[in-house]
């Protein structure tokens, strides 16, 4: 783009979200912009390789681009994103090649480009698909960018590619009719007709090819990436949506790497072998609100999650490929030249006015789906639905998101009663989503339909109950292996299970409670159960917790500690001799994993605390001289004490993610999650135990 400064004279200068081409440990390589007034625009890319410390690394990663806006390379100027913007929607943007990757005996390496390289590129763009991309906000953020139509995605040696690929899918179809032709198979019919002979066969080969055209389209588009942790290629819709990516990677189609034409058709044709040959499925396209064609059904549903996902409008990228390949062979399909969404059950503000219409339309279509779905299920098998989680379902104060509360709502006025909500991880991890602080990506929700005798309660008894049935229900869970990250989203499952089973649960002022309303009620009381139990804690460890939740490590002043360890009965000569907290003389905090005695052992601590327990066992785990059998030792040694120090790891992981302390969720998320495994290590371990094998419940 060019620089508004006057200083630059003009110059074309990137616009990068990084200058990091592989971030792998010891295989560091990056790429510096360096002044030069012989090359274009008065500066040119070098290719370095090398040692980095994590600050160097970290400039690096921002490259020109920050939420901020831009950066001019040449004079250090800002570039606003209301510049950027407007520079974009003139079609003033330009692309320059920063580096080429090749395979080498080493492995990757990674080349300085050359004219000859840009050169290259710089081919006529031929007529690409027609379709407009929908101006929905936070998803198809690449219209503010100047990419209003499908078209503008792809550059134009991209467009070359997927014109020529889509146009030779009819090459092969008279291909595979000749070839059906020379087998005696006779003309027979289309297969949208129902044909099984020549026509139908010319025209299935032709689909699957089409597919294989179409799949290759996000990894042939400037919103493909690079991925510098793996040193490959990321297609778009790692996030089901089109952000604009500042650094894209255009792949070579028939280099035989990520992207290759070849290698992505035999995926294709992986698939295919894989489809069962026995029972033949029947699939109808019908509105969901019509629910299944037969009632005593078994059902399993994976429905649309409020405004989640625009099935129809990411759908759009395939579909614009593949009308050009199989309009002929599908003419009903495509008879359009975008997919139909007017009717769909996602609660878009920019379809349908405001936020507010929106959630009425989808409030409307999906209880009247799940209304009908409810009265064809079969009443002695759970009904499950699939319910796709995402981050920012999740809020500070634990209340879930509307999309969340109206799905559920809908679920309760459908007539169904909530057995359980479980995470299931049903996406492969990435490296767009591959922290292990992340959410599972679905919630299936196990359902059952509620009876007609269901009475009704009070807020009063709800509250009540909750009380009553939770804390065993939240301990079965952690039993079952449910990692802190997932806590709430299962906890809701048998609380929900408790609201949805009665008709109706009456407010104060005779209203009936919503589903929004008990889920802030169920948060609520999780929370004071939590607190009961961290009062099972040994003093120190309640102190530490109350100290955690509100300074973490940070150091204070001493009259904090006087103030927190005098609520607890116990001093603070205590405290520092326990060796949970750290005298600072006049300051106090915390003991840092990083300086707790590397000796260490529950069995040798004569002031043993679950504190203790937990912070060296989290630091025994990650350290290099340490790993999963170390840490096993010290949970053989902890005693009952070891069961205290999984449930503490749940409630750090809690309060540290409500602070936004995501480095230190972290660890505790892991902890909790590997827990089991180090009891495991820690009885095989013991040998003069006997090992016994027990058949766990799975109601």
């Amino acid at each position: 783009m060019r620089s508004l400064d006057p200083a630059a004279k003009g110059a074309m200068v990137p616009l990068m979200s990084s200058f990091m081409l592989s971030s792998k440990d010891g295989k560091k390589v990056w790429v510096e912009p360096v002044i030069d007034a012989d090359a274009e625009d008065g500066w040119r890319f070098q290719v370095r390789a090398g040692a980095l410390s994590k600050a160097e690394e970290a400039v690096l990663k921002n490259g020109t681009v920050t939420r901020t806006g831009g950066r001019c390379i040449v004079s250090g100027t800002t570039l606003p994103f209301t510049y950027i913007r407007q520079q974009a929607s003139e079609k003033k943007l330009g692309n320059r090649l920063i580096s080429v990757v090749v395979d080498g005996r080493g492995g990757r390496q990674y080349l300085e480009a050359s004219p000859l390289h840009q050169a290259a590129a710089n081919v006529s763009a031929p007529e690409g698909p027609e379709g407009e991309v929908s101006p929905w906000p936070g998803r198809m953020n690449v219209i503010e960018y100047g990419m209003t139509s499908f078209s503008d995605m792809f550059t134009p040696r991209q467009l070359t590619t997927l014109t020529c690929f889509s146009d030779l899918v009819g090459d092969a179809h008279a291909l595979a009719f000749e070839h059906a032709k020379s087998a005696g198979a006779e003309d027979g019919s289309r297969l949208a007709n129902g044909g099984w002979d020549a026509q139908a066969y010319a025209d299935a080969v032709a689909t699957y090819i089409a597919f294989a055209v179409s799949k290759s389209s996000t990894r042939s588009c400037s919103l493909a990436i690079w991925e510098t942790g793996m040193g490959r290629l990321a297609g778009a819709l790692g996030r089901q949506s089109f952000p604009m990516q500042w650094s894209y990677a255009e792949t070579n189609p028939l280099a035989g790497a990520g992207g290759d034409i070849a290698g992505t058709a035999v995926s294709v044709a992986e698939n295919l072998a894989n489809i069962g040959r026995g029972h033949i499925g029947e699939v109808s396209m019908r509105a969901a609100q019509l629910g299944p064609s037969q009632s005593g059904a078994v059902i399993s549903t994976d429905p649309p999650y409020y405004d989640n996902i625009g099935y129809a409008d990411l759908s759009d990228f395939f579909y614009v490929w593949l009308k050009r390949s199989l309009a002929e062979i599908w003419p009903d399909l495509f008879r359009r030249i975008v997919t139909p969404k007017d009717e769909e059950l996602v609660a878009q503000p920019f379809r349908h006015g405001s936020r507010e219409n929106a959630e009425a339309f989808f409030m409307s279509g999906m209880s009247t789906a799940l209304r009908a779905t409810a009265l064809a299920a079969n009443e002695t098998v759970p009904t499950t639905i699939f319910y796709a989680f995402k981050q920012s379902d999740r809020v500070g104060d634990g209340v879930t998101s509307t999309g969340w509360a109206t799905f559920l709502e809908a679920v309760v006025q459908a007539g169904f009663v909530i057995d359980g909500t479980w995470p299931i991880r049903t996406e492969a991890t990435n490296a767009l989503k591959g922290s292990m602080n992340a959410l599972a990506s679905s919630i299936v929700l196990v359902c059952r339909k509620r009876t007609e005798q269901a009475s009704v309660i009070t807020r009063a008894d709800l509250i009540r109950l909750l009380k009553r049935e939770l804390p065993s229900a939240i301990d079965a869970i952690r039993k079952a292996g449910v990692g802190p990250v997932d806590m709430q989203q299962s906890v809701i499952g048998p609380a929900m299970g408790v609201f949805s089973r009665y008709a109706k649960i009456i407010e104060d002022d005779d209203d009936a409670m919503t589903v929004k309303t008990a889920l802030a009620i169920i948060n609520r009381v999780w929370e004071e159960i939590e607190n009961e139990l961290d009062q099972a804690f040994d003093a120190e460890t309640q102190v530490a917790l109350a100290w955690f939740a509100t300074f973490g490590f940070d150091a204070r002043a001493s009259g904090d500690l006087i103030t927190l360890a005098n609520a607890k009965n116990i001093s603070t000569d205590a405290l520092f001799a326990s060796g949970v907290f750290k005298d600072m003389k006049g300051k106090t905090s915390l003991t840092p994993r990083s300086e707790l005695p590397k000796a260490w052992t529950p069995a040798k601590d004569k002031t043993l605390t679950v504190w203790e327990c937990v912070q060296h066992t989290a630091r025994v785990l990650n350290a290099e001289e340490g790993g999963g059998a170390a840490a096993a030792r010290l949970v053989a040694e902890m005693g009952t004490r070891a069961a205290d120090a999984r449930t503490l790891a749940y409630r750090l992981f809690e309060i540290a993610t409500q602070k936004g302390w995501a480095a230190e969720a972290l660890i505790y998320n892991e902890l909790a999650q590997e827990w089991p495994k180090l009891e495991d290590l820690a009885s095989a371990a013991d040998t003069g135990a006997e090992k016994v094998t027990a058949q766990g419940d799975l109601f």
